[in-house]
């Protein structure tokens, strides 16, 4: 896995994945051309545990209207500033799953599967999550 950052203006850097997908990273600016680091690692943890819990629950055949994962971190107060805390939370909408269905999907994501979500916790990061299971209007 590669990745290629170059500086186009103050903090603002243009990112470039060995895959060519192409973002870009600022910080420190008021008017930010995109995420910050923190941000983006920040935002890795509910994408990454996303894709497992969509990919589990479609294993299983259950319909999925729509799903949200959401995350909100809290960061020491000394530098390096590191994530002391993260909460996720998962929405999914869908007639026919259960809601032992979807925590176990999360589960499995969370003890097995989800590198981002293992990753911070190895760093020391206290994860936790909630869930909500929703029917489609």
């Amino acid at each position: 896995m590669d990745v290629t950052l170059e500086l186009v203006s103050n903090f603002h850097f243009h990112a470039s994945t060995g895959s060519r997908i192409e973002f870009d990273v600022d910080a420190h600016t008021t008017t930010p051309h995109g995420p910050s680091p923190m941000q983006l690692l920040l935002a890795s943890v509910p994408a990454c545990a996303a894709m497992d819990i969509v990919s589990i629950l479609r294993k299983q055949r259950v319909g999925i209207a729509a799903f949200t994962a959401t995350a909100h971190g809290e960061r020491a107060a000394e530098h390096p500033r590191v994530f002391t805390t993260i909460h996720l939370h998962f929405v999914l909408v869908s007639a026919d799953a259960t809601e032992q269905q979807l925590r176990r999907a999360i589960e499995l994501s969370e003890q097995k599967y989800c590198s981002a979500w293992a990753t911070l916790r190895a760093s020391g990061c206290t994860i936790t999550w909630s869930s909500e299971l929703h029917r489609p209007k």
